[in-house]
């Protein structure tokens, strides 16, 4: 099963991005938000964001475990450039290219088996315990 997170146009270089990529790749996606708290580059905090996003996705909407994930690609894509220019001798000015780019996680994990989720239903029937039905009754009369 496959999970996806999506950061777009963070203001941050794809090169740089691609060498922080580099480092976290064959990693675990748990170890890898670990890590990345203590690598001191400006692209590691919109990573580290965008894992923890596809981490809570496989967690929320598919009910997977965190030890289960694993990365299947991490695509750092590029974004928009904003163009700014700076003045120069002789009247002529240098262009600057704010660069930004798309950083996509796609992390892949195995759904629990069939026997694990009934367990689960099981336990959570018990716990809530029998009704029954003549105490209803007697009540709503």
């Amino acid at each position: 099963m496959e999970i996806t997170a999506t950061a777009k146009n963070v203001r941050v270089s794809p090169e740089k991005v691609r060498l922080v990529v580099a480092q976290i790749k064959k990693m675990s996606p748990s170890k890898a938000v670990l890590l990345l708290a203590f690598i001191n580059k400006s692209s590691a905090l919109p990573l580290k964001k965008v894992i923890s996003s596809a981490i809570a996705n496989a967690k929320n909407n598919f009910g997977l475990e965190e030890s289960s994930l694993a990365f299947k690609s991490v695509l750092v894509g590029k974004g928009i450039v904003f163009k700014r220019y700076r003045p120069v001798a002789r009247g002529r000015a240098h262009s600057i290219l704010k660069r930004t780019s798309h950083i996509q996680v796609i992390l892949e994990g195995e759904p629990k088996t069939a026997k694990e989720t009934k367990r689960q239903s099981d336990k959570e029937v018990k716990e809530v315990g029998p009704t029954n039905d003549k105490q209803l009754t007697t009540k709503a009369k």
